[in-house]
């Protein structure tokens, strides 16, 4: 049914400036179209996407509204919804077309506008979804619709193709980053990497993305799991969470560590770092025909140096990850079906905060102190 209430009152965090604070103020937001559906947001994660986008090392006009992790309940739909309705319980995702070429083939975090959908901050016809008050304008409209719905808010608007419907007896303020941070770690083991029983998998940065890879991995069935990061505390936790191996990188000899747990060297490597040493390292340390995959971008303008004569000669193959090259209508729900077998204990990443404790979630999330910061909107 299309919504009759035309503006949506919303409270969302713009940020206004290169690296500036994120800014709770009151806007308003647009009533669904036919494709689009009303969600209102119970919690969101905090994800280093948003903040590469804060810092403008994303195409994102400022102000803006960030936020990509939304579990919420959906309020109303167009008229061209199908899928949702008025009172389910949603994931948000990454955006896509649904009918470019990689969308068909099943593969939407590789969409054909996956930059116009998800990072310029409109629709793809150039409209906004968010302004400001009539009492309140002035100066430039927020830009809404980062990654198809600007979840740092209590309101989102979305698509079919962004939220998945999930289980109605699973908390929503913990499953927002299933539909990015925690997906992408998981859907890289399991959907692009397609690690196998009996291998061995190393996992270079243990936050968010790291820990659900290495999660991921025991449940695939790995027997060899090495996380490697510079915390202590997250290693220890990997180690809980299924790493047969921790490694501290700022050891000497990580590499021989490496080498002399695996021999031959690893079936398989997830980098989610960005950092250009350890995406030169993951293709070194891979085993004749393994696989790596590189799923965090380094800084603009940093370059990873990576040699081709032992991938070619050992038939290695380093690869780019997106969103755990996952549908989100699919592999959401499989993720929540592994948690309630205890193969995916991700709630144990989480740290709840309040909405107006953003600013602060952020601050422990980039301290350290926190792997998975998720707001909690009421």
């Amino acid at each position: 049914m299309e919504s009759s209430v035309q503006l949506q009152e919303i409270k969302a965090a713009v940020v206004h400036k290169k690296g500036g604070p994120f800014e709770l103020e009151t806007l308003q937001l647009d009533a669904p179209r036919a494709g689009e559906v009303l969600v209102r947001i119970v919690a969101t994660g905090i994800c280093a996407t948003d903040l590469h986008a804060r810092e403008q090392h994303l195409p994102v006009s400022l102000p803006a509204v960030f936020g990509h992790e939304g579990a919420g309940v959906v309020q109303s739909v167009g008229s061209a919804v199908t899928a949702l309705k008025p009172g389910d319980h949603v994931v948000l995702s990454q955006q896509s077309d649904g009918h470019c070429p990689q969308c068909l083939k099943g593969h939407p975090a590789y969409c054909s506008n996956i930059v116009e959908l998800n990072f310029v901050g409109a629709r793809l016809d150039g409209t906004n979804t968010m302004r400001r008050p009539a009492d309140a304008r002035g100066g430039e409209e927020p830009h809404g619709h980062f990654f198809g719905q600007s979840s740092f808010a209590t309101y989102a608007l979305a698509t079919e193709r962004n939220a998945a419907k999930v289980p109605e007896d699973v908390p929503l303020e913990m499953l927002g980053p299933l539909g990015c941070g925690l997906g992408t770690g998981a859907g890289t083991v399991l959907n692009a990497l397609k690690v196998g029983a009996g291998s061995s998998l190393a996992v270079f940065g243990t936050g968010p993305v790291g820990m659900a890879a290495v999660m991921a991995g025991r449940a695939a069935g790995a027997t060899t799991i090495i996380g490697v990061d510079v915390v202590p505390s997250r290693l220890a936790l990997a180690a809980e969470l299924g790493a047969t191996h921790v490694i501290d990188a700022r050891e000497q000899d990580f590499r021989e560590r490496i080498a002399g747990i695996t021999g031959p060297g690893v079936d398989y490597v997830v980098e989610t770092t960005g950092r250009p040493e350890m995406g030169a390292l993951a293709a070194e340390v891979l085993a004749p025909m393994g696989s790596a995959a590189l799923i965090a971008t380094p800084k603009p303008g940093v370059k990873i140096p990576l040699d081709p004569a032992p991938l070619l000669l050992g038939g290695r193959m380093v690869r780019g990850v997106v969103q755990g090259d996952a549908v989100p209508q699919l592999f959401i729900p499989r993720l929540i079906q592994m948690y309630r077998a205890g193969l995916f204990p991700f709630d144990r990443l989480v740290r709840n905060y309040d909405f107006d404790q953003i600013n602060q979630a952020v601050a422990d999330f980039q301290g350290g102190s926190v792997i998975k910061p998720v707001l909690r909107m009421a």
